[in-house]
């Protein structure tokens, strides 16, 4: 199979459309932030920084924590930047530049998205650490790719999508699952596992009203008392689903642990969520670093 000019982008330098990375450029570990302020900071925890490169939202940084490479790149808000990221991470690893071929020996990366969220359970306080088992996409783009159903939690989107009566003008809901090496290597003192809904939108998707109601003013409500076996769904956010689920049908590894800045049962928000950050970015940098 070679891919056109069309399918796989490149800038003229022979780089990477969007992210303007070369294949040498990135590790095996990879750190995912939305905030691209948030890539300098992780990396200042680093013993020393190699390559710097920027377009668009697309920060990369790559270098060395106590002898461990890792690359730290911002993806920018939402999963339609997850997309774009995560599908041109793995060109990087798994298609050759030059032949415009896939490589016929797999590379598989480890991704780690470092992000901020808000629980939806009154439990779960503020300037906690939540990482999520399971993910949830509102946003439906799992649903564009041929193998969906193959990765997907089938039942527990059934469960849900009754259990709150899913509005069928919105996208199908998917459930996908973080990798288990991952999340046995992360799990542990200090960290609650969750499910985490990742919403295609900030306020109305995750139920928020400023002049626009939302048409399902319960929905919240209904997502906060479901159940399915011994899972309940903790948090929001906007884009580990589609991590989850492109990581998977790509034969990666990925897994999210968020600091919680808010928690929308209590009205309570973080008085203190950029030093709970930096706890959070040193945290995952010593356990991947294992």
């Amino acid at each position: 199979m070679d891919l056109s000019q069309t399918e796989l982008v490149l800038n003229p330098d022979g780089s990477i459309y969007h992210l303007n990375l070369m294949p040498a450029d990135i590790a095996d570990n990879i750190i995912l932030a939305g905030d691209p302020d948030r890539v300098e900071i992780i990396t200042s925890f680093f013993d020393s920084v190699e390559i710097k490169k920027q377009k668009r939202e697309f920060i990369t940084h790559t270098g060395h924590y106590k002898g461990t490479r890792i690359t730290a790149i911002s993806s920018g808000i939402g999963t339609d930047n997850i997309d774009i990221v995560v599908s041109e991470l793995d060109a990087l690893a798994n298609i050759d530049m030059n032949t415009r071929k896939p490589k016929k020996e797999h590379r598989t990366l480890n991704f780690v998205r470092i992000g901020t969220s808000g629980s939806l359970q009154n439990d779960i306080p503020v300037d906690s650490f939540l990482i999520s088992e399971k993910a949830i996409g509102f946003d439906g783009l799992l649903n564009f790719y041929a193998g969906r159903d193959e990765v997907c939690d089938r039942e527990f989107e059934k469960a849900f999508t009754k259990a709150v009566g899913w509005n069928k003008k919105l996208a199908a809901p998917y459930v996908a699952n973080a990798s288990e090496k991952l999340f046995r290597q992360f799990s542990g003192e200090g960290m609650i596992p969750g499910v985490t809904i990742s919403a295609p939108g900030f306020y109305g998707p995750q139920g928020r009203e400023l002049r626009l109601p939302v048409a399902d003013p319960d929905l919240n409500n209904k997502i906060e008392k479901f159940r399915f076996g011994k899972y309940r769904i903790t948090n929001y956010e906007m884009e580990c689903s589609a991590i989850y689920g492109l990581s998977k049908l790509l034969g990666h590894n990925a897994l999210t642990i968020c600091a919680i800045i808010a928690n929308r049962s209590t009205k309570e928000y973080s008085n203190r969520h950029e030093e709970t950050m930096s706890e959070l970015i040193k945290k995952v940098l010593d356990q991947l670093e294992k």
